[in-house]
């Protein structure tokens, strides 16, 4: 018994040192290569085109970049625990109708206003919650779960949608893309705010430390008997109310319901929180490192267009940049690993 006891201490203690690693791997340091790249990108795109850096044009990259910063930072909390969630663009589609539905529109009466956006981000909520249910209690792979989640919120706004458009009269919502503040829309605030409040979540939280120890090694942490199924809950579920906070605001910036609002965005998001440094095995990256990487893709895309790049040439060269910027990322860490899957 008293081996057991030892032995039990011991691995805990292996745990709560995992815990401090990690959360010693995220110097503020770590922003410096997606800021680098950022700067690279823009003095080089300024220098070919001779337009980059107006006011204007920074102006609509931030804009742009505003809600695919939020789904970065968003599938940031599960790409960190070693998960994925493939349900973000069925999740903004669902909310899109439902704001739409809900608040002062033009196919019907309801006017519920400040009820109708809240009850869209709760279901927002609701569809993390039921990812998180059946990958952390039925443990369900995170990437067939959230697949059939994706599907099954197209259906929910398909089946919403009705004859025609639903136009958005409600000034709540329509105040979220109109209102400007210093020459930029309320939209790209509330990104700033959802980002560092992910930020502060992630690094100075226990909710945040254990998300960052469960993608380090959660075969330790199980070991050592701590409870994991709420942390991974509650990641889970903060990544659908982010999704269903895009499509509200997605919806307001188009005003309004749309059930392809989220179309060819899931991808992007993905691709920016890896591009930024968060880690797709898990146990590094962050809130802020995805949502730079966000902006790279906004400040890339926006470079090639001003340079005269077609689509697919935009396509081929964003794809090349993101595969670079992996492979120079995570070389030191390869180097260490013994099988690559």
């Amino acid at each position: 018994m008293e081996a057991a006891t030892r032995m039990h201490s011991q691995t805990v203690a292996r745990s709560l040192t995992v815990l401090d690693t990690v959360r010693s791997k995220l110097p503020w340091t770590q922003f410096a290569g997606p800021i680098a790249a950022l700067i690279v990108l823009s003095v080089g795109f300024q220098l070919v085109s001779g337009s980059f850096f107006t006011i204007d044009n920074l102006k609509s990259v931030v804009e742009a970049a505003a809600v695919p910063a939020i789904l970065a930072a968003a599938i940031s909390f599960v790409v960190i625990m070693g998960s994925i969630d493939l349900s973000l663009e069925g999740i903004m589609a669902a909310t899109s109708m439902i704001v739409a539905l809900l608040v002062a529109n033009g196919v019907n009466g309801n006017d519920y206003g400040m009820m109708g956006l809240l009850a869209a981000l709760a279901a927002g909520l609701a569809f993390g919650f039921f990812n998180a249910v059946l990958n952390a209690i039925l443990r369900m792979p995170s990437l067939i779960v959230t697949l059939g989640t994706w599907f099954v919120g197209l259906g929910i706004a398909a089946v919403l949608f009705p004859e025609r458009v639903p136009q958005i009269n409600d000034p709540l919502v329509l105040n979220l893309a109109r209102l400007r503040i210093f020459d930029l829309s309320l939209v790209v605030y509330i990104a700033l705010a959802v980002i560092v409040v992910s930020q502060l979540v992630l690094n100075y939280t226990r909710l945040g430390r254990m998300i960052y120890a469960i993608g380090g090694d959660e075969s330790l942490l199980v070991a050592s008997g701590l409870r994991l199924r709420h942390i991974k809950i509650a990641a889970f579920a903060i990544c659908g109310l982010l999704a269903g906070l895009c499509g509200v605001l997605l919806s307001a910036q188009l005003s309004t319901g749309n059930a392809n609002i989220g179309n060819g965005l899931l991808f992007p998001a993905i691709s920016a929180s890896v591009l930024g440094g968060t880690v797709l095995t898990g146990g590094r990256g962050g809130a802020v490192q995805s949502a730079l990487g966000a902006l790279i893709l906004e400040v890339l895309n926006n470079g090639l267009i001003q340079i005269g790049a077609g689509p697919y040439t935009r396509h081929i060269i964003s794809g090349a940049v993101i595969i670079v910027a992996v492979a120079a990322g995570g070389w030191h860490r390869r180097s260490k690993l013994r099988v690559v899957k």
